[in-house]
């Protein structure tokens, strides 16, 4: 099982950017997917989380109103929609699906055994 996340870049305050998280070596019809990101010293912070029926999504309070996740099971595809992007999103994004299908979103990183190698993220001037 692989997860491939792209997407990422630099771009200047209140720019927007997608990114993108491809699944492979199963199907991920029935898996919840989530966006995680982490920067230099710090724990990895949960950002968003879908579940395998796309109705329930939960955002970190930090990203509330500006990220958008969905996904799209025929292309086996989580997306990462960023608006009005801030200094304090810089970080590398991760996506990332548990091992058991069905299950509800969770928080915590240890709850998901795939991850994908993360793309960064630089929001500067």
């Amino acid at each position: 099982v692989q997860l491939q996340a792209s997407g990422g870049g630099l771009v200047r305050p209140g720019a927007s950017l997608t990114l993108s998280c491809t699944g492979s070596g199963r199907t991920f019809d029935f898996a919840t997917w989530a966006w995680f990101r982490q920067t230099p010293g710090k724990e990895r912070e949960f950002v968003a989380a879908i579940n395998w029926t796309g109705r329930d999504i939960t955002y970190a309070d930090s990203v509330k109103g500006r990220f958008t996740i969905s996904r799209d099971s025929d292309k086996n595809t989580l997306y990462l929609q960023m608006n009005a992007l801030n200094s304090e999103d810089t970080a590398v994004y991760y996506c990332a699906s548990p091992e058991e299908y069905g299950g509800d979103v969770s928080f915590r990183p240890d709850d998901y055994e795939y991850w994908g190698q993360g793309t960064l993220v630089t929001v500067s001037s």
